[in-house]
């Protein structure tokens, strides 16, 4: 009896850590990297300084208090809430789903999405996630990003790409 229960409990957990393991595991990579980045550019890139690198890329640093591209300035706070409720249902989703590549790219959307919340967090003066997220990736022809925001992009297309291979089998 109890014995039984206990041990399909243990194997019960070491499925969940065995299927989410890889995809939780990309999430802290993407929120790590992102966070050491934008530490990094914080100390360098201050002071208006700005670091050419080839062709029409550089490293520039933009704080931003709206959503992707800069819109909705001043929004932050219900910008946030927003995210919350897409992470919800990102993992929701991703837990519905057998295919690990799908997982591993919801770890990934996840990541970058928690790593801005991260900085509207920490970075507020003006109350409940009132902080402007750090930018500092300058292609010059698009507006200013940074690893989190790439991350989140190259995973969404990812799922996308994913789910369409799967409804094609």
């Amino acid at each position: 009896g109890q014995g039984r229960r206990s041990g399909a409990t243990l194997r019960d957990e070491s499925g969940w850590r065995s299927r989410w393991y890889p995809s939780a595991s990309a999430g802290c990579l993407v929120l790590l990297i992102d966070q050491v980045t934008k530490w990094w550019a914080l100390g360098t890139l201050d002071d208006g300084r700005i670091i050419e690198l080839v062709w029409t890329l550089r490293l520039r640093l933009v704080f931003n208090t709206g959503a992707a591209f800069s819109q909705g300035e001043g929004f932050g706070p219900a910008i946030a809430v927003l995210i919350i409720l897409v992470i919800v249902f990102l993992i929701r989703m991703g837990a519905r789903t057998a295919d690990p590549v799908s997982r591993i790219a919801v770890g990934v959307v996840v990541g970058g999405a928690v790593a801005n919340l991260v900085d509207r967090a920490l970075r507020s003066d003006d109350g409940f996630m009132g902080g402007a997220v750090v930018d500092f990736v300058d292609l010059q022809w698009w507006p200013v990003f940074n690893v989190a925001d790439t991350a989140v992009v190259v995973g969404s297309i990812v799922i996308v790409w994913a789910g369409s291979r799967r409804e094609r089998i």
